[in-house]
């Protein structure tokens, strides 16, 4: 008895609830807690909430717990169901320790939610020795909840991007709170009627599409085109991240074309990608080889550094504009046909361009958010759905404030009784 009344305790059951038996069986690694409630125990109508309703019948019901030491643990109650006197209905009471029609307990799920965030479902499946979906429906079911309750009026800013969903053109589109720093909403494909879905959800959770003041973005036709037929009063940001990177490509193609005739420029890659304050020693020392050659790599490198100083000290579009009217004529003169071209890309976005040194947004952290998605893809080796990859997309990046506390926490051990 004094066992049974200790292992109620742990469990955190309060009544009428307790534990009746336990058994333990070493050979199929297992211990079973059986639990009781107290006989004569009223119960209140799940249906209309009406007190003191007396038991009808029971049905039997197991729930997987979290592991007692390295043996699994299972609990083990005939559920009682009432027959309401007020409203006629005969339903099925729910137990403090799970929820319903589930075959987990609360404190299991949480710490499949817990792992979950550092490792593959699959992983985590094998590990509990559990199959792969029982994981994933406990994950959706959780996820979904705390977006259902995630409040987004205060969303002015967006980001959004697409990200590779599977190989071959099969993509989500991935919107995100700036000034959050958090994913607001994903969905399949990247069309302009992504744009129209964002808007959709986003008032459903609070939110008016009318306060959306910027959106920042490649230069997707389809996403400008969303944006222009579903948030029109709102302005298009063509950040400095997606410029540059646009910038570096050219000068990529200039290097590319450049080594067949100039082998020293093999092996020099990322010299010219990256940014010269990241430069290596050995970087370093090779800039200084390479720059006596007059090369038109190096030149295609000076266009992009030109534009990334634009970036960096001006402080206004006004301030901006005619720096870079200047760079465009310059790179549209060098006589490098990649460069010409994203000088004329620029142009064409001129307006989107300029708007970034107004509004300072970048895509910068999205793509950060994005490498961390794909590298939880890479680590699982797939998703076998869409909606699977948009769950941990949520779970990664949506800053969800709803989900369950770890389980070994001590203020998550009260979920139990409560």
């Amino acid at each position: 008895m004094e066992t049974t009344s200790l292992f109620s305790v742990a469990l955190g059951l309060s009544a009428p609830w307790f534990v009746d038996d336990v058994r333990f069986d070493p050979v199929a690694g297992r211990i079973d807690f059986a639990l009781g409630y107290q006989r004569g125990a009223h119960f209140p109508c799940p249906h209309c909430g009406t007190e003191h309703q007396p038991v009808h019948d029971t049905q039997a019901r197991e729930w997987r717990h979290l592991n007692f030491f390295q043996y699994e643990a299972y609990l083990q109650a005939k559920v009682p169901r009432v027959r309401c006197a007020q409203c006629g209905k005969t339903t099925q009471i729910p137990v403090p320790w799970a929820r319903p029609n589930t075959s987990f307990t609360q404190l299991m799920e949480a710490l499949i939610v817990t792992l979950c965030r550092a490792m593959p479902v699959a992983g985590v499946a094998r590990l509990l020795r559990v199959s792969d979906m029982r994981v994933w429906r406990v994950l959706e079911s959780y996820v979904d909840a705390a977006r259902a309750q995630e409040d987004f009026s205060s969303v002015k800013d967006i980001g959004l991007d697409e990200t590779a969903a599977r190989r071959g053109h099969h993509y989500i589109s991935l919107f995100h709170d700036m000034e959050a720093e958090r994913l607001v909403f994903a969905t399949e494909g990247r069309k302009a009627e992504v744009v129209d879905q964002f808007a959709e959800d986003l008032e459903a959770h609070g939110g008016c599409a009318e306060n959306i003041r910027s959106v920042c973005i490649d230069m997707s036709t389809a996403y400008q085109a969303g944006v222009a037929e579903h948030l029109p009063w709102a302005d298009i940001t063509f950040d400095e991240f997606h410029v540059i990177q646009m910038v570096n490509k050219a000068v990529d193609e200039v290097r590319r074309a450049e080594v067949k005739t100039e082998p020293g420029l093999k092996r020099s890659r990322y010299l010219w990608l990256k940014d010269k304050s990241d430069w290596t020693r050995r970087q370093i020392g090779q800039f200084a080889d390479l720059r006596r050659l007059n090369l038109k790599t190096h030149r295609a490198w000076r266009i992009k550094e030109a534009l990334r100083e634009i970036f960096r000290t001006a402080t206004s579009r006004e301030e901006a504009e005619p720096l870079l009217k200047a760079w465009v004529s310059w790179a549209r003169r060098c006589r490098l046909e990649p460069m010409k071209k994203v000088a004329q890309t620029i142009k064409d976005h001129w307006e989107g361009v300029l708007n970034a040194f107004d509004s300072r947004l970048t895509n910068g952290r999205v793509e950060a958010i994005n490498g961390q998605i794909q590298a939880a893809k890479a680590k699982a080796r797939g998703y076998g759905t869409v909606k699977h990859l948009i769950t941990i997309a949520y779970l990664i990046a949506g800053k969800l404030t709803r989900l369950p506390a770890c389980p070994f926490d001590a203020a998550a051990c009260a979920t139990l009784s409560a």
